[in-house]
């Protein structure tokens, strides 16, 4: 089995568990291609007590089959049973048979478990009744269920209001690789990039490991994307509906959702939200959000007088690049790379990497070794000026400074001209005005390759590159 890579803190907590002493049941939860069954594979290398894998849009029969033959490969000498609680009963036999002949961890592995819930099917009061009655009584099951419907994961296990309350001993989502992750990953695999080409594929692809593997080690970043999205024969051409119709029943209201969130680079509040899309501003509006942030594709954050009603910003890059240029009717096989260096382009690598800056806000106060004071970190957009100054992220220090980063990309060294430092000072001077600062501001701006020297640089005396991203 392929090497698991870039993994090594879930792998560490997994081994924590397995040493517990006790029963775990731990729930994995994440967006479809984040690798959580390459995880628990690599993790046991595919050695099992029970493994058991829904089935996609599967009838109720279907399901109960494949969970049937999985017990009889896994030696359950018995029919099929009728019911969840009759398979169940039939999971536990064959584990209290098996606990007698060997004293040790019986791993039990059930993926894709939302599939195993179809209407009316009673498949969750059956596994309810498996941990609580039979499964936590041994006290050395582990117990490992994932699946891709992150929204049915979280409300039916993870935060579970009946049966399963609080039964779940760990949770772990499982998020997509940051660059640091992406860089290590793709050296794995051969690549000989600079860090500016893997931030560009990441730009594209975000961190989602399946979406890195169909990356082509003997081409470049441009013809990679051409091959992917505007070939004859696209691999990531029906991705998009693909990817949502797994994780949600109700896929069309969240892609509505997601499509608005990339028309606007600073996001909507909640409010916004229901009145552009027309929908009702309810508790189900609030679930979807949830399910977003979830999944990794959009995140919600507070803004000064904005903190009782944060804003949704998309941060998922592979969406961002679909409503971009995915959506298009293009015939040129080579559209990427044939607008290289145009405004669009440009623009859209401008924009997308204030959004990479944001997934690694961690990076950025590391850079500029703020890990020891103690800090809170926000975007705030104005709510007077016009045109309303925004700025991605202010860095409230215990010391009373505030660190404004405003982030630049360019493929050289980044010149500051006047008319961008006037801006800057700009946004300082209404960001205090606003919120009646009183103590210092300094600004740091986070370039791909660093600060020209000139008579405006100096407005950025901790300049922050890519490489710390990279951290």
């Amino acid at each position: 089995m392929e090497r698991i890579i870039s993994r090594e803190s879930e792998l560490e907590r997994l081994s924590d568990y397995f040493k517990s002493g006790r029963s775990e049941f731990i729930a994995l939860y994440g967006r479809r291609r984040v690798g959580k069954t390459f995880l628990i594979r690599s993790f046991f290398k595919d050695q099992f007590d029970f493994y058991a894998t829904g089935v996609i849009d599967g009838s109720r029969e279907t399901e109960m089959e494949a969970f049937h033959n999985a017990l009889v490969r896994y030696g359950h000498k018995g029919d099929k049973a009728s019911s969840w609680i009759e398979a169940f009963t039939q999971l536990a036999e064959l584990l209290e048979r098996k606990n007698k002949n060997r004293k040790r961890r019986l791993t039990v592995f059930i993926d894709e478990l939302p599939c195993f819930d179809t209407r009316r099917s009673g498949f969750l009061q059956a596994l309810d009744l498996f941990w609580n009655s039979r499964a936590s009584w041994l006290d050395n099951i582990y117990l490992v269920v994932c699946g891709s419907a992150t929204s049915w994961m979280m409300r039916n296990i993870v935060n579970n209001k009946a049966g399963l309350h609080k039964r779940t001993t760990h949770t772990m989502h499982l998020r997509p690789f940051s660059l640091g992750q992406t860089e290590e990953y793709l050296k794995s695999r051969k690549f000989r990039w600079p860090r500016i080409a893997v931030l560009q594929a990441y730009m594209v692809l975000g961190g989602v490991p399946y979406y890195l593997s169909l990356l082509d080690p003997k081409k470049n970043v441009p013809d990679n994307i051409d091959s992917l999205f505007f070939s004859a024969e696209p691999e990531l051409e029906n991705e998009y509906q693909r990817l949502f119709n797994s994780l949600f029943k109700n896929a069309d209201s969240y892609m509505e959702i997601i499509r608005l969130l990339s028309t606007r680079r600073d996001g909507y509040t909640r409010s916004e939200i229901a009145k552009e899309l027309k929908i009702a501003d309810n508790g189900h509006l609030s679930d979807m959000l949830d399910d977003l942030e979830h999944c990794d594709f959009i995140r919600r954050y507070n803004n000064g007088s904005l903190q009782k009603n944060g804003i949704y910003q998309l941060i998922d890059f592979f969406s961002l690049f679909h409503y971009r240029f995915g959506t298009r009717r293009v015939t040129d096989e080579h559209f990427w790379r044939n607008t290289l260096g145009t405004p669009e382009q440009n623009n859209w690598y401008g924009l997308t990497f204030e959004r990479v800056c944001l997934w690694h806000v961690r990076q950025i106060i590391h850079g500029l070794r703020l890990d020891a004071i103690r800090h809170e970190y926000y975007a705030w957009r104005s709510q007077k000026s016009r045109p309303a100054v925004q700025i991605d992220l202010v860095i409230d220090r215990a010391d009373g400074i505030v660190t404004i980063c405003e982030m630049k990309y360019s493929k050289d060294d980044y010149t500051l001209n006047e008319t961008e430092y006037r801006n800057i000072v700009r946004r300082m001077e209404t960001f205090q005005k606003e919120t009646g600062h009183k103590g210092g501001v300094q600004v740091s701006l986070v370039t791909t390759y660093g600060l020209n020297e000139n008579m405006y640089s100096e407005i950025s005396p901790i300049p922050i590159t890519m490489d710390e991203l990279f951290g």
